[in-house]
């Protein structure tokens, strides 16, 4: 059976780890050519060697970095046809009032500028062939209004606007954006789980399957058919890869100081 990426091209951005790593590690044994797109040099070196990928090192908060990496995925590969918005560099757990403007200015250059500027790119090579895939890693914090991550929040609720505006207009040429919302032991779950422990618990528990997701076991074959010719008529959709925990949205939420 031939596999479902056999000869694609994906560029995954943050894919060093978490989510984006497990990602990466299925796509290549799915037949893709992964280009592993990741501001910690070590981490991506050492995924893209373990599965015989290109590393790419880049800054997803800076344009001209994100305009190379893909570019240089083109050069060496021939073609885009997947891409993965993954990255993020974290946040900190505080209440609205005590944001400042540098944090929202850098999470939004992070997390909805860079998926921006590489859907840009990467949108030429793909309308020129008639086929490609966006998938952009959403999350419930945003869905939900999660207390304590108002810019993580807000940035992956733009970021899911922004997937289905070019949804709409990618339509008639053969692209499909989509957004995936994971329930997984990401970096940024366990960053929070490091600030506030009380959240491991809480949140299995209150995920109608009992437990949080697994990159590469529960989110990345999702992301294998949104990259496959087999979602060709689905766009425009979140896919709420999470236990359930959209069904009825989730309570649980960290401890913050009032002061």
């Amino acid at each position: 059976m031939t596999p479902a990426l056999a000869g694609k091209t994906a560029l995954i951005t943050g894919a060093g780890a978490g989510i984006g790593a497990g990602v990466a590690r299925r796509y290549a044994e799915e037949g893709a050519h992964v280009v592993v797109a990741e501001l910690d040099e070590d981490a991506g070196r050492r995924v893209a060697q373990d599965i015989g990928g290109l590393f790419v090192p880049v800054d997803v908060s800076d344009r001209v970095s994100v305009e190379a990496a893909v570019a240089e995925a083109i050069s060496t590969y021939g073609s885009i046809d997947i891409l993965v918005n993954n990255a993020w560099g974290g946040s900190t757990t505080s209440r609205v009032e005590t944001k400042t403007d540098e944090q929202l200015q850098r999470a939004f250059a992070m997390g909805y500028l860079g998926p921006f500027w590489a859907m840009r790119a990467a949108y030429a090579d793909m309308k020129t062939r008639g086929w490609g895939r966006v998938i952009n890693m959403c999350s419930l914090n945003g869905v939900n209004a999660h207390v304590g991550t108002l810019e993580y929040n807000s940035v992956k609720e733009a970021l899911r606007t922004l997937t289905r505006t070019a949804a709409r207009e990618w339509a008639p040429t053969g692209v499909t954006v989509n957004a995936i919302c994971p329930a997984a032991r990401s970096q940024q779950f366990e960053k929070a789980v490091r600030e506030h422990p009380e959240i491991a618990a809480l949140a299995g528990a209150m995920n109608p399957m009992g437990r949080m997701g697994d990159a590469y076991d529960d989110i990345a074959p999702v992301a294998v058919f949104l990259a496959s010719d087999g979602s060709r008529y689905l766009t425009g959709n979140t896919l709420f890869v999470d236990g359930g925990s959209h069904i009825n949205g989730v309570a649980w939420a960290p401890n913050l100081d009032e002061d």
